[in-house]
């Protein structure tokens, strides 16, 4: 073996470690395809974790405004005070606890309707679902499915 061979043999033995540069865009370029594709499926998971937020305050309230017509034979003078949402009588709105949601009246309880509603509040305000309300008999608006589970 000549000393030209063994030059040849020891470069082709030479162990060198790390990433071309090459590789390395190619592994971006990947976890950057990866990011958007998981980040709308995220967003789209706490806006839904947040409206159940929503609809919890909304149940609460209906409830309370049943009790409240089971003592009072009507529902008329209820506010989120006599409902027991508020220490303060001049309230006519409440946020939630996570203030991603509002909750009110939709116009002025009557002696046998009212109804009550939920609207959206900073980045949930983006939420495809958007104001949710729900009245005496319990009619829910928006309609879609998806947006009360």
């Amino acid at each position: 073996m000549t000393l030209r061979d063994r030059q040849k043999m020891r470069y082709l033995k030479t162990d060198e470690h790390g990433f071309t540069l090459i590789e390395l865009m190619i592994t971006v370029a990947i976890v950057a395809i990866l990011a958007a594709i998981a980040y709308p499926s995220y967003t789209k998971y706490v806006q839904r974790g947040y409206r159940s937020e929503g609809i919890a305050m909304l149940s609460d309230a209906v409830a309370r405004m049943e009790r409240y017509y089971a003592q009072n034979n009507t529902y008329v003078g209820a506010t989120l005070s006599t409902l027991g949402l508020s220490t303060d009588s001049k309230v006519t709105t409440l946020s939630s606890a996570n203030s991603k949601y509002t909750l009110s009246f939709s116009g002025t309880p009557g002696a046998t309707t009212y109804t009550l509603q939920v609207v959206p509040q900073d980045s949930q305000a983006k939420d495809t679902c958007g104001t949710m309300t729900i009245n005496q008999a319990g009619a829910k608006t928006p309609t879609t499915a998806e947006c009360w589970r």
